[in-house]
């Protein structure tokens, strides 16, 4: 999917007009109910500016699309890949597809992506992108893989430490076009990072930190929902709550983006109605896997106006323990969260607790302002999914807090909560979420 706005310029290689988003027959659109949530749209005040939104990256979605990986290839002038994915991706036997379809196209392998990709992984994937004379990448994987392929872009053609080209020490923004160019084969539904312009990576002293540019972007995302069609139940769970914290915590968010609203809210329509049943009969449920998957790209298209709490705990609790599943601390925060941004003055103005739930489908005609129906649907769906109740059954104790609400306040989610979060109010939602 082309939008207006026009691309990035990086292009190496000349590609013809991109349809629009391609989509199957199963993609019945999701229309609001005449019971709708009614609430008068506002314009932004004057203290809060609007954000910049850029929606550029060409988006495939449907059954086999994987197919298309020589052409997109050549489009992007990659001649010998690199090809980014992890040891359950090959053992599944996903990675014998993508090879396959890649056909006579030189390429290399990196298949040792960590749970949560670190410094170290870069390092030894660069090692092998530059031993290999690769001069590409395709990420063939679930985020995991998608950002430790966004950091050999980087790394491969810009010096010094990955700290240096971080957010939050200002270095993203010197990234140049210079880093190598990345198609994106998604294997769960989940992280989104197939559309975004951000990585997250755990770096040598610890910290578990956001890259952010546009020459990060993807230059291609290719959605084949059969890739996912053998994920396991829990991981379909823990990833599928990944999409669904996505789309509910970027509409909490107070940055004024009206695109990235609308894309959020049925974002979470299609995540909240379909991640049951992928969880359940993802073996067979094509329909309910396309729309988790949609689900987890529309997530990731509407962040870009920027998250909160719930990922500014998960990514320092995921950098204090890397073994513990993203997907599913959010789960865990969700809740503490929703009910701390109920008291934000953006959260009542435009009602969105309110159409949070709608799209939930919570029963209409009562009120969801103070959050807390909102929150027990979501700790209710996360005991339905099998999915910890909490963060003690994650063996998290709290020991731990300091050091969480310690990472959390410097976090680059930080900032765009609705609600600006003391340390005190960091505390109260971690024993929440015990």
């Amino acid at each position: 999917m082309k939008t207006a706005g026009g691309g990035t310029g990086k292009h190496t290689a000349s590609r013809p007009p991109a349809p629009a988003l391609r989509h199957s027959p199963r993609d019945a659109p999701v229309t609001a109910s005449s019971s709708a949530p009614a609430y008068t749209a506002s314009s932004p005040s004057n203290e809060t500016a609007m954000a910049r939104f850029q929606y550029v990256t060409q988006i495939e979605i449907d059954p086999g699309v994987v197919r298309l990986l020589p052409q997109e290839c050549k489009a992007a002038g990659i001649t010998k890949p690199l090809v980014v994915t992890d040891a359950g991706v090959r053992a599944a036997g996903v990675l014998d597809i993508a090879l396959a379809a890649l056909a006579g196209v030189p390429h290399a392998v990196y298949d040792q992506t960590p749970g949560n990709p670190n410094e170290a992984a870069v390092r030894a994937a660069t090692a092998v992108y530059r031993d290999n004379g690769c001069d590409g990448l395709i990420a063939v994987g679930g985020g995991s893989s998608i950002d430790l392929a966004k950091g050999v872009a980087i790394a491969a053609t810009h010096d010094g430490p990955l700290a240096n080209w971080a957010t939050i020490t200002g270095g993203a923004e010197k990234i140049t076009g210079k880093a190598s160019p990345l198609i994106a084969v998604p294997t769960t539904a989940g992280t989104g990072s197939e559309v975004a312009r951000g990585a997250i990576l755990i770096v040598d002293d610890g910290r578990k930190l956001g890259f952010h540019n546009w020459h990060l972007l993807p230059r291609v995302a290719l959605l084949d929902p059969d890739l996912t069609m053998g994920l396991p139940p829990m991981l379909t769970a823990a990833t599928g709550m990944d999409a669904i914290a996505h789309c509910l915590e970027t509409f909490m968010s107070a940055k004024v983006n009206p695109p990235a609203d609308g894309i959020a809210l049925d974002g979470l329509r299609r995540g909240w109605a379909h991640i049951e049943r992928a969880t359940r009969d993802g073996r067979t449920d094509r329909e309910a896997r396309w729309n988790m998957m949609s689900a987890s790209m529309q997530g990731s298209l509407a962040f870009q106006k920027g998250l909160g709490c719930v990922h500014s705990l998960s990514h320092s609790l995921g950098g204090v323990n890397p073994k513990l599943h993203h997907g599913t601390l959010n789960a865990v925060f969700l809740p503490a969260v929703i009910r701390f941004n109920a008291g934000a003055e953006s959260m009542r103005k435009d009602q969105r607790l309110n159409r949070m739930a709608h799209a939930m489908g919570l029963p209409d005609g009562r009120d969801y302002g103070d959050g807390a129906a909102v929150a027990q649907a979501v700790s209710d769906m996360t005991a339905r999914l099998g999915l910890p109740a909490g963060l003690a059954a994650m063996g998290v104790g709290e020991s731990l807090f300091e050091e969480i609400i310690d990472h959390a306040l410097v976090d680059h989610c930080h900032a765009t909560n609705p609600r600006l979060a003391s340390r005190d109010d960091y505390r109260r939602m971690l024993v929440e979420s015990m």
